[in-house]
């Protein structure tokens, strides 16, 4: 009788074909649950984050991202508009908030 750890994966055993980590799924739905409650205050964080990550790999000379709007100045010069709208709803989030709790 062998005992074979638990929790290991076993590197002679391939990978299913197909298989998919819904790790990433896991993350989105985090995400959405954070941004719902924390609302403005967690996009600005976010962009904040991207902005600080964009502005590194374009230094690193990253030219074109995977994003939609391909260029990273564009990316950047979104994520800059996100975080100024975000900043700005901050104090109306506050006063919504307020009004409904009390």
């Amino acid at each position: 009788m062998t005992d074979w750890p638990l929790n290991q994966r076993d590197p002679s055993v391939g990978d299913p074909p197909g298989a998919r980590d819904p790790l990433r799924l896991c993350v989105n739905a985090t995400v959405a649950l954070i941004t719902c409650l924390l609302g403005p205050i967690a996009l600005l964080g976010f962009s904040i984050v991207a902005i600080v990550a964009y502005v590194q790999a374009r230094r690193a000379g990253v030219m074109r991202s995977r994003c939609l709007l391909g260029d990273t100045r564009l990316v950047l010069a979104y994520l800059v508009v996100l975080a100024t709208l975000a900043a700005a709803a901050i104090p109306f989030w506050v006063l919504l908030w307020m009004r409904m709790l009390g």
